[in-house]
């Protein structure tokens, strides 16, 4: 029986890469990958040449079945995704629980993932907080936001650039204009910023200033 890696990637500087991660990529038999060209990228840099397997949203249902057969057989296998921990708003859940449905040894790494430095660096309280990645964009969205109303624990979103004005100025709507917010962007990258305050000024500010990059929301919750 093979194992299954969920190895975590630099969600910008090449420098997070862990020593450990480089190790189980090079020792792997397949690396499933959610982009092959933007992973490619990332194993040429460490001079990693192991055969790689794209496995995304799109036709993770189609090949996780041939994945675990191969782990039965004795492979050793290492998902990624194009940043960060797989999983976590990424591909990941279906062939970890294939894998654990079929008795099969699931290890994942430490390593990056993009909410935590935002939670930490964002000045908010971070003992207890609630992930919620990316809002539903039609459906369930209203839902979402009004079940969200009451909670008093600090809570972190996704969000793309294009749509950060709208869905900061949804939240004023939800939670009034003065919450407390960060908007974390660019982590671990060079132009890395956060912009902390009110929602009406930080809505202010990237109205004015036009968001670039990889985005997230950490939002107080409701005092008590």
């Amino acid at each position: 029986m093979g194992k299954l890696y969920v190895v975590p990637t630099p969600v910008g500087n090449l420098e997070d890469m862990t020593f450990r991660a480089i190790r189980i990529l090079k020792e792997a038999d397949l690396i499933l990958a959610e982009d092959t060209r933007t992973s490619g990228i990332l194993l040429k840099h460490f001079e990693i040449k192991n055969a790689m397997q794209s496995h995304h949203k799109f036709n993770e249902h189609q090949t996780v079945e041939k994945v675990v057969e191969r782990i039965k057989a004795g492979e050793t296998v290492a998902l990624i995704s194009d940043a960060g921990t797989p999983g976590i708003s990424d591909p990941g859940f279906l062939v970890v629980r294939e894998c654990v449905r079929n008795g099969i040894e699931v290890q994942c790494l430490p390593g990056a993932t993009a909410f935590v430095p935002a939670l930490v660096a964002s000045g908010l309280p971070d003992e207890r907080f609630c992930f919620e990645g990316f809002l539903p964009q039609k459906k369930g969205r209203m839902t979402r936001l009004n079940a969200l109303k009451e909670e008093t624990r600090t809570m972190i979103f996704y969000e793309s650039p294009y749509r950060l004005v709208k869905t900061l100025t949804q939240f004023i709507e939800y939670f009034g204009p003065d919450r407390q917010v960060s908007v974390c962007r660019e982590i671990s990258k060079v132009h890395e910023e956060s912009v902390r305050g009110t929602l009406q000024e930080v809505v202010a500010h990237f109205t004015e200033t036009e968001p670039r990059g990889e985005i997230v929301i950490v939002l107080g919750g409701i005092e008590n």
